[in-house]
């Protein structure tokens, strides 16, 4: 398994156990302040949590296939307990808004004073509210979108780098085959250059030798 990977993995299952821990606690104290103050620390615990599932994702999918199917599916567990852990946080987060806003409408409703424009206000705040919450899950869902599609581009160059690197790799195979060829054929010229010149010196020996027989034969019998 990758060290970096090892190493991620280790700062999220701590980060996980405390995050877990903060929420438990967190839902036994009473709505007020300290409430809201350890839902904001859960809050940027999740993000921190959210950045080293996605420093995982992009390591494993950068792992050779045999090892990067182990992780991802490893990875989807933790991102499946993450969320829960996100749904958990958001009911705290949602039970204090919700206390936050009765508050203020009681503290407005003066029996002697009570005023259809207070609550109109308070209206109008909340639904402010609801408006920035909705256009802040709609941003990060597309810096999400836009992450995950980085991943799967990281991924499919990789696999392009891994086909490239195969076809080199033949290449090489080739031209050390082309080589070898070329080194047989020239030993196999040198040799047939080498019998020619032999051949042609036992001919031209022969004829000679032949031409002293037929010299001594006519001319000395």
């Amino acid at each position: 398994m990758s060290e970096v990977f090892e190493g991620y993995e280790r700062q999220y299952c701590e980060l996980s156990v405390s995050l877990s821990h903060k929420c438990s606690s967190a839902a036994l104290l009473p709505d007020g302040e300290p409430k809201k103050q350890q839902t904001s620390e859960l809050k940027v615990g999740l993000d921190d949590a959210d950045v080293l599932i996605r420093k995982m994702d992009l390591e494993a999918r950068s792992l050779q296939p045999s090892l990067k199917a182990a992780l991802l599916a490893k990875l989807r567990e933790y991102k499946s307990d993450l969320n829960k852990l996100k749904k958990e946080v958001n009911k705290l987060a949602l039970t204090g808004a919700n206390q936050a806003a009765h508050d203020l409408e009681s503290g407005m409703m003066d029996p002697h004073a009570a005023s259809a424009n207070h609550r109109e206000r308070l209206a109008m705040t909340t639904e402010r509210l609801d408006q920035s919450s909705d256009r802040i899950r709609e941003s990060r869902r597309a810096a999400l979108e836009t992450e995950d599609l980085g991943v799967s581009i990281l991924g499919e160059l990789q696999q392009q780098r891994e086909s490239l690197l195969n076809s080199h790799n033949r290449l090489h195979g080739v031209d050390d085959a082309i080589d070898k060829s070329k080194k047989v054929l020239t030993s196999m010229s040198r040799r047939i250059s080498r019998n020619k010149w032999i051949m042609g010196s036992v001919i031209g020996a022969l004829i000679l030798a032949i031409i002293i027989i037929l010299y001594f034969k006519l001319f000395h019998h």
